[in-house]
């Protein structure tokens, strides 16, 4: 009898690390294949706070795009994840995340953590949800 993995495999952190790499550089190339067809939704720390569906997330990478195009250096680490657990072709996780960066001049260091929520779409596995939450903030 098979176990279950007990965290995330490679072909299960692609999508976190291409987001993060995306938030990274504003490179846009980077979400191609990333998030789901279906209905995605993501909650962020920044109006309109939520985002739904494939229009939800035009909006979501036209704002993101913009907000990480005034950070310099922004460099991300990931904590090991957390609360893994898959039903069938969807996957949940949470991935603790340390941000730094330099903003209107300044540096800052944030810790935060997303949520996951993931299915299994042609064979890869793509982001239907994502939710961000911030722990600490300093600058």
């Amino acid at each position: 009898m098979a176990t279950e993995p007990a965290a995330p495999d490679a072909a299960m952190m692609a999508g976190p690390k291409a987001l993060a790499r995306f938030l990274e550089t504003a490179d846009t190339s980077m979400l191609e294949g990333v998030f789901s067809a279906g209905d995605v939704v993501i909650l962020e720390n920044f109006p309109p706070h939520v985002f739904t569906g494939q229009a939800g997330l035009a909006h979501w990478r036209e704002l993101m795009t913009h907000h990480v195009g005034a950070i310099g250096d922004l460099r991300h680490t990931f904590g090991p994840p957390q609360d893994f657990g898959r039903t069938g072709d969807t996957v949940y996780f949470s991935l603790p995340t340390r941000w730094t960066g330099v903003r209107d001049g300044k540096p800052f260091d944030e810790d935060g953590g997303w949520s996951f929520t993931q299915v299994l779409e042609d064979g890869a596995w793509r982001i239907r949800t994502y939710g961000w939450s911030v722990t600490r903030f300093v600058q």
